[in-house]
This record gives structure tokens, C-alpha cells and sequence, in this order.
């Protein structure tokens, strides 16, 4: 497995080159998103306020970030689970020409289609609490405050070498985790055989 050092805005060459299992650190310009933004501009035909062909990475991340001395300050910061957000994947990858979407857990089939249609990879923290990491992010600007609410909102972050993340999801379809799903299975079939289970053991149910 490699180890990138990667800046954004992030080209095809640079997330071509990762595979799964793969560690990332990130630096550079990305912005938050949450359930309520997508269903903003995807379900109620709002504009995104704001350009994406040069802040191409996406966390889904609902930070908690306070205003101190007249300045946007993080409190704390932790990716939240990307499938929930699975209804808006493949959109959020085409229309808003994302190359990297930062979160925890996976996303599904449509999503990673259109990742490996234009060239786009998720990954995960790497066994690290993310409220580790705020010292590596400075809260740069905040859109649709009003609108959507704190947490909601879509937060501007500048990122200075944030990390340890794994690829998860490659763009070329690949999954680390149904990969890992399918070692696991073999593996658990061994498992039985060897302590003399049976392959159709249930625990007992207890009522």
C-alpha cells in the first residue's frame, strides 16, 4: 500500500494513481455537506452559491464551529457516514465535478458508477479520532448559514495535510469494504469448520 500527500483542487491524474487501501493526507480548499444541502439544491432546484471546478473535495462532515473575536472557529470535526447520503451520490459527483468525497463507512452502487465515470474516490479516517486533526483546518467561509443552519450548512475549510484517510472506493469501482465483506465470509467458514459449528448456527434467541 502507498501513501499520497495530495492538494487540492485534485486533477484525474492525481486520484487515478489511488488504490484501495491506499493512505491519503489531504491539503487545500474543501467544503462540507450534509442531507439537508443536497436536498436543497437537488430536490428543490436551488443553485449551489458557489463554484466547485477548484474546490473539488467534499466532506460529509456537520463540524461544530463557533464565531470567537470576530472569527469562524472549529470545535469540533468528525466525517459522518457517507452512505446515508447515497440518495444524492451520483449527483453530487457529476454536477458539482467532485474528485474526492471525505467520510466514514461507504457509498453504493450508483455513486461509485459515476465515481469511476468522472474519476472520483471516497475515503475514510485510518483509526484516528478526527478531533485530532482540527489544528490541520482553518475555517475560511460559511454558505447558506441562514438557510440550512449551522450544522448544515456548507462550510469552506482551507486543509494543511489532514490525515491519515484510506481509499475506499477507487475510480475504477473497486470497494474495499465488499472486498473485505467477501475475506470475511471465507474466512468465518473456516472459523466454523475448524470449531466443529455448523455453517447454519444461530445463536440462542432469548425471550
Amino acid at each position: 500500500m502507498a501513501e499520497y500527500h495530495l492538494t487540492g483542487p485534485l486533477s484525474d491524474e492525481d486520484v487515478k494513481k489511488l488504490k484501495l487501501g491506499d493512505t491519503v493526507y489531504i491539503s487545500g480548499e474543501a467544503f462540507t455537506c450534509r442531507s439537508r444541502l443536497q436536498k436543497y439544491i437537488f430536490d428543490e432546484n436551488n443553485t449551489l452559491p458557489f463554484p466547485t471546478d477548484k474546490r473539488n473535495i467534499l466532506i460529509h462532515n456537520g463540524p461544530i464551529v463557533i464565531k470567537e473575536n470576530g472569527k469562524w472557529k472549529l470545535v469540533s470535526f468528525m466525517p459522518t457516514s457517507s452512505i446515508r447520503f447515497e440518495k444524492w451520490g451520483a449527483k453530487s459527483v457529476d454536477k458539482w465535478n467532485l474528485k474526492m468525497i471525505v467520510g466514514k463507512t461507504t457509498m453504493g452502487a450508483s455513486t461509485m458508477a459515476m465515481m469511476k465515470e468522472k474519476k472520483c474516490v471516497h475515503v475514510s479516517p485510518r483509526s484516528v479520532s478526527p478531533n485530532l486533526w482540527i489544528d490541520s483546518i482553518e475555517v475560511e467561509n460559511v454558505y447558506l448559514y441562514d438557510e440550512l443552519g449551522r450544522i448544515e450548512a456548507a462550510w469552506f475549510f482551507k486543509l494543511h495535510d489532514l490525515g491519515p484517510f484510506i481509499v475506499d472506493i477507487d475510480c475504477e469501482g473497486n470497494n474495499y469494504f465488499d472486498k473485505l465483506d467477501i475475506e470475511i465470509a471465507e474466512r468465518k467458514e473456516e472459523a466454523l469448520e475448524k470449531l466443529g459449528i455448523e455453517s447454519d448456527f444461530e445463536f440462542t434467541k432469548l425471550y
